[in-house]
């Protein structure tokens, strides 16, 4: 399978790597350009190309960038991409990085806000697991403890394809419902970076409260500057 990945950051990367262990085909953008990608290339085993290049005749496409970003990919990235192609967002919307997002901030869940800027339906996953979780943790299916990942989306047959591929990166996944339940698995939420197993996942999502989801986000966002913090320390 030939897969896009937008976003060459620590999940972006971890994914790389993974697929191209596993036989597909991958190939991995940014806003920079293809010549500051030699690194990760080397390391991963993917192609570094362009975001146009990223989308042409892949079966899947990866978008992992900070939300913001999303707003300054190419208008028509997706303009020519067969309709049957899955996009993935693994985005989350963290205020203190990406400012304010005033659609999301009214309501909009942040996979809805991406779709329409895409102008795609898109398969929300891989953005609750930390990336050293996602590369270091994936175990065989059967393992007691195997962590599971929540799967969301509107489509059927794109969702089943990409639990697959989470059920090939030796993680469970977890059918989370459709787009507009993605917000159970955004950050401060209680499945959000805890590598819980099955069981755990399903009640952590179905425990998730919307009403919650300012203070959801407040949470989250106190702790990324709290790691911006100690970043600039060390």
């Amino acid at each position: 399978m030939k897969i896009g990945i937008i976003g060459a950051g620590y999940i972006g990367g971890t994914l790389a790597r993974h697929w191209v262990k596993l036989g597909h085909e991958v190939v991995i953008a940014n806003s920079r350009g293809p010549e500051t990608l030699k690194e990760v290339a080397a390391e991963t085993g993917a192609k570094a190309v362009t975001p146009a290049d990223a989308v042409k005749g892949a079966e899947v496409v990866v978008v992992t960038i900070p939300q913001k970003a999303v707003r300054d990919l190419p208008k028509d990235l997706f303009a020519n991409v067969p309709k049957e192609v899955i996009v993935i967002d693994t985005g989350n919307y963290y205020p203190i990085r990406d400012g304010a997002l005033s659609e999301i901030d009214k309501g909009m869940v942040e996979s809805e806000w991406v779709a329409k800027l895409l102008g795609r339906p898109v398969i929300k996953v891989f953005n609750n697991i930390y990336s050293k979780s996602l590369l270091e943790k994936g175990v065989p299916k059967g393992t007691p403890g195997r962590i599971a990942l929540p799967v969301a989306g509107d489509s059927p047959e794109a969702k089943a394809k990409v639990l697959q591929l989470v059920e090939a990166l030796g993680f469970d996944a977890i059918d989370a419902g459709g787009i507009a339940d993605s917000w159970r698995q955004q950050p401060g939420t209680p499945v959000y970076t805890q590598d819980f197993d099955a069981a755990h996942v399903k009640k952590a999502l179905a425990e998730a409260d919307r009403a919650q989801i300012p203070s959801y986000r407040e949470k989250a966002n106190e702790g990324l500057k709290q790691y911006f913090a100690s970043q600039s320390k060390s």
